[in-house]
């Protein structure tokens, strides 16, 4: 098993927007898992065919970058250390998700992913820091987009979720859709700063409370 400090945060499509990065003047930003809140939920999904955004997602995501907010996805994605996908193939996923926002408006400044899993194989077999519910993912993003953590929110439908936004002293919504149908029954559910639906919900949830003052 490597040493997780050994673990660079793997990154897709990252905004060169300098507006992001004005360390003079911290941001908040919404960080969004994927599957389950952007997309529906496909066990190890690996086929830009079973790609589906849910309902309500590309406004919702819309909705914060009017407001310039920056919207950042951090991923588990343990379908490359099991050998389902390749990073090449997990690369055209993430490219055509930006694509379809793109046709409803919509644009997300980063995707940072986690290839790694403690029972994978070969190089991507570890334990890490950037795997959720560690932080590490939110964290780099953070230092890349001159972020404030305390004023940002972390949007997930598990509770490793909620574990790795709090971990990196940012506020986490679960949402109710993917996992978090499940997930919201059980006694865990309580650690998440509030429950919403869905995305949309959940971002109605921080224009109105948590981020905008």
């Amino acid at each position: 098993m490597q040493n997780p400090s050994d673990d660079p945060v793997k990154r897709h499509l990252i905004d060169p927007a300098p507006r992001f990065r004005d360390r003079r003047n911290l941001l908040p930003a919404v960080f969004l898992d994927r599957d389950g809140v952007i997309n529906e939920e496909v066990h190890y999904l690996s086929r830009i065919e079973d790609l589906c955004l849910i309902d309500g997602v590309a406004d919702a995501i819309r909705k914060l970058n009017n407001a310039g907010i920056p919207v950042i996805v951090v991923t588990n994605q343990s379908a490359v250390a099991r050998g389902y996908i390749t990073e090449d193939q997990l690369f055209d996923i993430h490219k055509a998700m930006v694509a379809m926002l793109a046709e409803q408006h919509a644009s997300l400044q980063g995707i940072f992913y986690s290839p790694y899993h403690e029972k994978g194989e070969g190089d991507y077999r570890r334990e890490t820091t950037c795997r959720k519910p560690e932080p590490g993912m939110l964290l780099a993003a953070a230092d890349e987009f001159a972020i404030s953590l305390p004023h940002s929110v972390l949007v997930g439908d598990r509770i490793n979720d909620i574990r790795a936004g709090h971990a990196a002293g940012a506020r986490a919504i679960m949402v109710r859709t993917g996992h978090g149908a499940k997930e919201t029954k059980q006694p865990e559910s309580s650690e998440a700063d509030f429950i919403a639906d869905d995305l949309a919900a959940a971002v109605d949830e921080i224009l109105r409370s948590m981020i905008v003052r």
